[in-house]
């Protein structure tokens, strides 16, 4: 397995061991071993139930948590817990709850030139304004929102902000955390052509993480499905979709089916 990204044998755990005087004590493994590549230009979907461990991977690549063991490599680099600037802006995260994940006291103009005062390689040599209303109109929004603070925005236009920020850096790979689970069905589906559209444009590479099997389609060339911690299943888009493997992959898909199934104006009746 190769790839921009890798993840060799990643084990996370938390807890401390029992004792005599410490009998609730007890290690959980939350992530027990998991293999996984994202290769140039690639989305790969990382899916399973919450709690089974995928948010913890992610955090690991983008270096927000610590592995107990393992190794992740980018471009062939180690991820230390330490990283140079340029392996720092390279990876870039696109939290789940975009009002929340951006400073409330900032105008969008500041939130997404903020990352220019550290990353200084990256900054424009010319005017910031316009630098900034291109990486606004790339994600689909305009020079009105440049003085708005986050709560004057909807939870889509926070979405496409968080996304300007992370590219202001110039990132090879961006960690999407249920980007998309937190916003309404028609805007989730602007937001997942919007990364499809980045991915090309900017020649990104994508992990994808999210519970819901149902956007996978839409955005994934691999899934790799993960269940307590474990990946049970990797394959391309239409083999996970077509003919999938484990049990647990198939249960994913029969819940995402019944929601897509769904009339809305029965279930509003």
């Amino acid at each position: 397995m190769s790839g921009l990204l890798q993840v060799s044998d990643l084990r996370v755990t938390y807890g401390k061991p029992r004792r005599p005087w410490r009998p609730r004590g007890g290690r959980v493994e939350a992530v027990a071993g998991v293999d996984l590549a994202v290769g140039q230009r690639e989305t790969v979907a990382l899916v399973g139930e919450s709690g089974s461990g995928k948010t913890t991977v992610a955090r690991c690549v983008v270096g927000l948590a610590r592995p107990t063991a393992g190794a992740i490599t980018f471009d062939g680099v180690p991820l230390e817990a330490q990283r140079p600037p340029t392996l720092r802006r390279s990876i870039q995260m696109v939290f789940q709850d975009p009002r929340t994940s951006l400073n409330p006291r900032m105008t969008v103009r500041r939130i997404v030139a903020e990352g220019w005062t550290v990353h200084t390689a990256v900054a424009p040599s010319g005017d910031r304004t316009a630098a900034v209303l291109s990486l606004l109109d790339q994600v689909g929004l305009d020079a009105t929102v440049l003085d708005r603070r986050p709560d004057e925005l909807s939870g889509g236009q926070c979405q496409r902000v968080s996304l300007a920020r992370a590219l202001a850096l110039r990132p090879r790979l961006l960690v999407c955390d249920e980007a998309v689970s937190a916003l309404d069905v028609s805007v989730q589906a602007q937001v997942l052509r919007l990364l499809a559209d980045l991915r090309e444009r900017h020649e990104l590479s994508i992990l994808f993480i999210t519970h819901d099997l149902g956007v996978v389609r839409q955005i994934a060339d691999r899934v790799a499905v993960m269940r307590r911690g474990e990946i049970v299943e990797t394959a391309g888009v239409d083999r996970i979709f077509d003919a999938p493997g484990h049990a647990y992959t198939r249960e994913l898909l029969d819940a995402a089916l019944d929601i897509e199934v769904a009339d809305p104006a029965e279930v509003e009746r």
